[in-house]
């Protein structure tokens, strides 16, 4: 039982449990107190170094003051939140602050969202008496995120998101004193560690240090070309998120004004990657079937557990990783670039159109989609399947260069064949979607019945690693799933102990799968906001006539048409890839 703590908060008198910091008990009565590094998002993830000193008070009448968040309630306890002096030291603070950061906040990619920003303007500040020397380091770009550490106001909450969440251990604070900053070992490029791109750094980070690599302005230069054709495909978690750009309600699904305003933008193909991600379990589920199949009749070669492979900041953790491990994923490609290889290879040609004179667009959720979209093993003759991925974010942002009114916009469908999905195609944007989708069909071609009961499959939210046993007809099946690549390398270390034997797992790198990618709109620590992207999404499953990815008639044609079957000679060339040791 936690001990109670009687305190007294700006001659508020309250009750605290142990443990309790002045900052959280100053928000349960109400109590606003100004902060910068200090960041919590559930159990998740805590960042309180105390590093910013924008939130500090008074206690006991002592000499010196207090950093709140950091700063543990005992009994008795007598704190002043806001006195004149306390005022007037937090305006020192954010004036030291802002004369070593740069003024440039008409082109920051983070104006607008901008905590330090926003401090500013509630403190009315309009004049910085410092000036002096300022820090000098050279911006770092790599295909999914620029770093501009002179922005670094050393909140370290990239460092604990990378550190202790993600487990990577990309980034760190260095040096002391004036010219400390939060970077990479010896400085390294992003793309020469061990960086995943999950982007989660960038989700975090309150100013513009850390942020995507804007290619919206690439996606207007192709648009204008009249030599080319430009399609677009949308992921699932993008139409659940998009509307909290505008004011709108959180997780409502504005699917039908996506298509529209893309096709008022003028692309010449408006599709959904929900048909991609289908025609991905097609593959995914074939494996499946194929590997617990031969590991029953005792096969010697067989690999289990089947590690789902859509995400591509897992797929780099792994290979940088547990590189021991890079034969148990599937081979199959991302929905992305299923998508992708798809329409350069066979949609293309179709229409008479050669591939180099095709441009694949993909507003994806996801940082490390930009990544992926680069990997050398997705290209022909140097021309990308996808060419150009942006993120949720920059197409809002593409939204309001077009000056389109999104909220009242007619909403219209995606374009055919390649924007026909079904509720398995939808649930790829939540973690635990895409095995559910897996065994979804699975079930159907191994035991030969039909699923009626969609619920056996489901997956319950978690804290971020799930263990569950399923009945399969005859068969039980261990499945594994994880959100957080903490979480993952959690998972992966028992598979390759081998004191745990799974059948299938799934793993997302980002906090409840797509709908948190780092490529989302801010959430600002509320994560609840996840919680209602998710149900957004398993309602668009639950209403649909279709839920399983076999049943897709598009999918269908395709495997008719072109790949013969799943897995096929054909499906191998186009839809599977391999990974690297890194």
């Amino acid at each position: 039982m936690k001990l109670l703590f009687s305190i007294i908060i700006d001659g508020i008198e309250t009750n605290v449990s142990e443990n309790t910091t002045i900052l959280v008990a100053a928000k349960n009565i109400g109590i606003k107190i100004p902060t910068l590094c200090n960041l919590k998002l559930e159990e998740y993830f805590l960042n309180n170094h105390a590093t910013c000193r924008m939130c500090v008070v008074e206690v006991d009448k002592r000499e010196g003051l207090y950093p709140a968040c950091s700063t543990i309630c005992w009994e008795g306890m007598n704190i002043v939140t806001n006195s004149s002096q306390i005022i007037q030291i937090r305006k020192n603070i954010l004036e030291l602050l802002i004369s070593n950061h740069p003024k440039d906040c008409l082109t920051c990619s983070k104006s607008g969202e901008c905590e330090l920003q926003k401090l500013t303007q509630e403190f009315r500040l309009k004049d910085i008496r410092f000036e002096g020397e300022k820090n000098k380091f050279k911006s770092e770009y790599s295909e999914s995120i620029i770093r501009d550490p002179e922005k670094c106001v050393m909140c370290r909450r990239c460092e604990t998101m990378c550190n202790k969440v993600q487990t990577c251990g990309v980034l760190s604070a260095v040096n002391r004193g004036f010219h400390s900053v939060v970077s990479t070992a010896y400085g390294d490029n992003l793309e020469d560690t061990v960086c995943t791109f999950c982007g989660q750094c960038v989700s975090v980070c309150p100013v513009g240090a850390l942020h995507e690599r804007d290619y919206s302005w690439e996606v207007m230069e192709a648009l204008a070309n009249p030599i080319k054709k430009v399609i677009v495909q949308v992921a699932p978690a993008v139409r659940v998120a998009l509307g909290e750009e505008f004011g709108m309600s959180v997780g409502l699904n504005v699917e039908g004004k996506i298509a529209a305003a893309l096709k008022k933008m003028g692309f010449d193909g408006v599709f959904d990657t929900s048909w991609a991600a289908d025609l991905t379990i097609m593959e995914e589920a074939t494996e499946l079937k194929e590997r617990i199949e031969g590991f029953v009749r005792g096969e010697k070669n067989i690999k289990l557990p089947i590690l789902t492979s859509c995400c591509p900041a897992w797929i780099n953790f792994i290979e940088h990783n547990f590189p021991d491990l890079r034969d148990i994923p599937s081979t199959s490609k991302s929905p992305q670039q299923m998508f992708s290889a798809v329409a350069k290879n066979i949609w293309a040609p179709k229409i008479g159109l050669a591939r180099e004179n095709l441009v694949v667009v993909s507003i994806m959720p996801c940082l490390a989609k930009k990544y992926e979209a680069s990997r050398i093993e997705f290209s022909k003759e140097g021309n990308r399947d996808t060419d150009i991925s942006i993120s949720t974010r920059e197409f809002a942002n593409m939204i309001r260069y077009f000056n389109i009114d999104f909220e009242d916009i007619r909403e219209e469908k995606f374009d055919s064949p390649m924007g026909e999905y079904t509720g398995a195609g939808i649930i790829f944007g939540r973690t635990g979607g895409v095995l559910e989708a897996a065994l979804r069909t699975a079930y159907e071609w191994m035991t030969g019945e039909e699923l009626k009961d969609f619920n056996i499959f489901t997956i319950e939210k978690s804290k971020g690693l799930t263990i569950k046993n399923v009945k399969f007809g005859s068969q039980n099946l261990k499945i594994g799933i994880a959100h957080g690549l903490g979480n993952a390398r959690k998972l992966l270390e028992n598979v390759k102990s081998g004191k745990e034997i799974y059948h299938a797992i799934e793993i997302m790198a980002c906090h409840d799968g797509c709908v948190g990618g780092g490529g989302q709109p801010f959430i600002h620590g509320k994560y609840d906001i996840l919680d209602r992207r998710v149900e957004a999404l398993n309602k668009i499953d639950a209403k649909l006539e279709l839920r399983k990815a076999h049943e897709n008639p598009y999918i269908k044609k395709l495997y008719k048409e072109y790949f013969e079957h799943p897995c096929s000679e054909k499906a191998k060339m186009l839809l599977h890839t391999k990974f690297l040791k890194k």
